[in-house]
């Protein structure tokens, strides 16, 4: 009996091991050779840039939803958007895709960099995080921004009221401005900069800036604390046309989103918004923004109503509308993160807030000249645009001025020109032709459908704090 049991015993033993060794064998046969164990942070980097910069130009946030909301472009065809009947699934996918994607990607990164002591990768890691929060803050209002990205922590993340994140972005921006070492470890994988770490520092500055301004209107002395310390030091912020924080595209099939859109649709004309403006003003964008109608009209440029009933924009006639200017559909445009204009077109607000003792009139004449700089407008023709009454500074309605000029400047930046329309109320748009609001506009975009089924709690927390969970619920940061 001893003898049987001693049998069985070595039996089992000898099974485990060979179970054991079939385990390791399957581990080794089902790796791949050719796969990373470990995430390359540049590989990371580059794909992360280019999700945002896809993100930021593509439907979901931009050709279907912002761009149309402020009135850059219109729809000639399938109009419902332009109408303000928001997909479901366009809401859906900006969140995911900056959620599981960008934000992701970013906190990998910062990770890697602080386990390898690269504190560069760290800082871009932290900056390009700081930039998608903004994005997402701008859009829904509360987010999960404390708790977020955490998913070994909590499945269902908090919301945090715009307020604090906010604030916490600038505290981050700094942080990460402070952690770039110029002489330090280089990194790869950077689409925007190439490398260079004195302009990530200028671009996490003049996020900074950015973000200090959207509070403005709500606390102003944490805006003014911020906005004096950046501009004591000028040069450390984006400081020309060459700095700009940009992604530029390549040809197919890595061009532009808009570019590859165009390739097969051609329901998008420019908005008679625009068109309007820039004819008002002689601007010599104009030629820029948007091509000659097909067929001859009286001006040459003819924009589309936004919101306009199908069969209404369809007798307008495809050939007698201005579409999109060749500078933004070809292949290699470049998806814009922050551009020099702007960073002047905020210094000059802060200038006539009194934030800073710098002459505001000054900083907008120099924001304007930049813009056309940008879109390479004559030194002659730029000298006359800015020498016409319509076009000079106004003290007394300083956001008028800078309004106006700024959603020009911003012609295609959908999202960053609907948050400032937003905040600055210029220009004075009206509401889309027939559309579903009421004669309302949409002032942010509604939560997806997601977190309510699977982040219920801290949706209707968010949803009780900020107020209903409708397009036309105005956010933390619009005051007016």
């Amino acid at each position: 009996m001893i003898k049987h049991i001693g049998i069985k015993g070595i039996i089992l033993a000898s099974t485990a091991v060979l179970l054991a060794g079939c385990g390791d064998s399957l581990e080794k046969v089902n790796e791949n050779p050719n796969e990373a164990i470990v995430a390359q942070p540049e590989y990371l980097l580059a794909n992360s840039i280019k999700s945002n910069a896809d993100l930021i130009l593509g439907s979901d946030a931009s050709m279907e939803t912002t761009t149309l909301f402020v009135q850059h472009w219109a729809k000639i065809q399938y109009t419902d958007v332009d109408k303000y009947t928001v997909s479901i699934s366009n809401v859906q996918n900006v969140w995911t895709n900056l959620y599981s994607q960008g934000l992701t990607d970013f906190s990998t990164i910062i990770k890697i960099g602080e386990e390898t002591g690269n504190v560069n990768y760290q800082a871009v890691g932290l900056i390009l995080k700081s930039w998608s929060f903004q994005l997402l803050t701008d859009l829904y209002g509360d987010i999960p921004y404390t708790q977020a990205v955490k998913i070994n922590e909590t499945l269902t993340p908090k919301y945090d009221a715009q307020k604090d994140v906010y604030l916490g972005l600038l505290s981050d921006l700094k942080r990460a401005s402070e952690l770039i070492n110029t002489g330090g470890s280089p990194i790869s994988g950077d689409l925007v900069y190439n490398g260079n770490l004195t302009k990530w520092k200028k671009f996490a500055n003049s996020l900074r800036l950015r973000i200090a301004l959207r509070i403005a209107d709500k606390d102003p002395q944490t805006a003014k604390t911020v906005i004096a310390e950046l501009a004591a030091n000028k040069s450390a912020l984006i400081a020309s046309n060459d700095e700009i924080a940009q992604l530029v595209y390549l040809s197919s099939p890595n061009q532009n989103p808009v570019s590859r859109d165009r390739e097969t649709r051609d329901d998008y004309r420019v908005s008679k918004s625009v068109i309007d403006k820039l004819q008002e003003l002689k601007d010599p964008r104009l030629a820029i923004y948007a091509n000659k109608t097909v067929d001859a009209t009286p001006t040459g440029y003819i924009g589309v109503t936004n919101g306009l009933p199908a069969d209404s924009a369809a007798k307008l006639g495809f050939t007698k509308t201005s579409k999109l200017g060749d500078y933004f559909t070809a292949p290699s445009s470049p998806s814009v993160f922050l551009a020099y204009s702007e960073v002047l077109f905020n210094l000059a607000e802060a200038a006539q807030r009194g934030f800073i003792p710098d002459n505001a009139a000054d900083l907008y004449k120099a924001a304007v000249t930049a813009s056309l700089q940008q879109f390479k407008v004559s030194a002659t023709d730029i000298t006359a645009y800015l020498a016409q009454p319509a076009v000079a500074y106004s003290a007394a309605n300083y956001k008028k001025s800078i309004g106006d000029q700024k959603w020009l400047a911003l012609f295609s930046q959908g999202l960053e020109a609907y948050t400032e329309w937003r905040r600055l109320d210029f220009p004075q748009l009206k509401p889309a032709y027939a559309g579903v609001l009421g004669g309302k506009f949409p002032l942010r975009l509604t939560y997806p459908t997601g977190e309510q089924a699977l982040n219920g709690a801290n949706y209707k927390a968010a949803v009780a704090s900020q107020g209903e969970d409708r397009l036309t619920t105005k956010l933390w940061f619009d005051a007016f």
